[in-house]
C-alpha cells in the first residue's frame, strides 16, 4: 500500500489576473502550483473586484488557495515568481495590469522580512479582495503579527472596493 505524502507547511496564497483570459489564467496558475509547489487542499470561489491602488486598468479576478508544501517560504516564493514569468507576467508598472499575480499571504505562523518576501503579506489586512476569499476557506487562519484571525481582519478591514463572486 502506498503511504500518503504529508506536506510539512501550510501556505495561504492569493492569486489574481486582470489581463487576457482571466479565469483561464487562474486555472493555469493552479495547475502550475500543484505541479511545482505542493498540494492545494482548498480553493475559494473566484471573486471579481476593481483594481486596487493603480485603478486605471481592467478589473481583477481573485482567488485564495490553501497549499500544503515541503518548500520553505523563500523557495516557494522563488517558485511562484518563476510561474509568473512562465505565464507572461511583466513587472513594468508598479501595481499595473498582469496576466497573473501569485502572493504568499501567510505561511504557517512565520514572519519573514527579506528583499523579495515579507510574511505575513504587509498589506493583506487592508485588501478585501485578499481577505474575503481567504475567509471563505480559512477563516481561523492566524495573523502572527496582529494576533487576529482572517475572519477578524475582514470585519475590521476598511477597504470599500466591491468584491463579488464571479
Amino acid at each position: 500500500m502506498i503511504q500518503p505524502q504529508y506536506k510539512k507547511h501550510t501556505a495561504y496564497l492569493s492569486i489574481g489576473s486582470n489581463l487576457g483570459e482571466r479565469e483561464e489564467n487562474l486555472a493555469n496558475a493552479i495547475k502550475q502550483i500543484e505541479a511545482n509547489c505542493g498540494i492545494i487542499s482548498k480553493q475559494s470561489a473566484i471573486y471579481e473586484t476593481a483594481a486596487w491602488g493603480n485603478t486605471e486598468q481592467p478589473a481583477f479576478l481573485n482567488q485564495a488557495l490553501v497549499l500544503r508544501t515541503d518548500l520553505s517560504s523563500k523557495k516557494l516564493m522563488k517558485q511562484l515568481l518563476h510561474i509568473e514569468r512562465l505565464m507572461g507576467r511583466e513587472r513594468t508598472v508598479k501595481m499595473g495590469p498582469r496576466t497573473i499575480d501569485l502572493d504568499i499571504v501567510l505561511m504557517d505562523e512565520e514572519t519573514v522580512y527579506s528583499e523579495y518576501l515579507t510574511l505575513p503579506h504587509p498589506n493583506m489586512q487592508d485588501r478585501k479582495f485578499v481577505l474575503l476569499p481567504l475567509a471563505e476557506i480559512a477563516p481561523k487562519a492566524f495573523h502572527p503579527v496582529f494576533n487576529k484571525t482572517i475572519e477578524q481582519l475582514l470585519v475590521e478591514c476598511g477597504d470599500v472596493l466591491d468584491v463579488k463572486k464571479f
